[in-house]
């Protein structure tokens, strides 16, 4: 069961579609057009079209797969008491008093770049359950990093 919130969940939702209704219209498209091309056997851009249309039947099937198992977070009942999914944590890294700021979401919803880090990421796992002002320490690939926990939000 992956859990999500209602914007992750229209995301992929939405990502669906356009999978469907114009990715597959076109990678159909294209394998048509190698096949209009002479001999299959000799063909390698019908082989590499066929190729690129089980990859996308792959992603779409992917998806349903993870929407059918996706069980929305209400976000009403979720508390800033403790760290848990979907709460936006301000933290310090006390080696270099570097500040930082992610919102733990669901491995379908992490995105780097919007501040958005798995819950099965180490630092994530690090910080679930702890409350402001403990100090926590995770293993990353690099060695242990000790994290002081300044904000908890939704």
């Amino acid at each position: 069961m992956a859990y999500m919130s209602q914007d992750g969940y229209d995301k992929l939702v939405a990502e669906l579609k356009r999978l469907e209704s114009v990715e597959r219209p076109k990678a159909s498209a294209a394998i048509a057009d190698a096949r209009d091309k002479g001999d299959l056997s000799e063909n390698s851009e019908y082989d590499a079209a066929k190729e690129a249309q089980a990859k996308l039947e792959n992603k779409i099937n992917e998806l349903k797969a993870t929407l059918a198992e996706a069980k929305i977070i209400d976000t009403s009942r979720l508390s800033s008491d403790s760290v848990q999914i979907l709460s936006k944590v301000g933290m310090t890294n006390l080696a270099t008093n570097a500040k930082m700021s992610y919102t733990i979401v669901s491995e379908s919803e992490a995105n780097l770049r919007e501040g958005k880090i798995s819950i099965t990421t180490p630092i994530a796992q690090g910080l679930l359950n702890h409350k402001v002002g403990d100090v926590v320490e995770v293993k990353i690939p690099r060695g242990v990093i000790k994290l002081r926990i300044d904000t908890i939000s939704i």
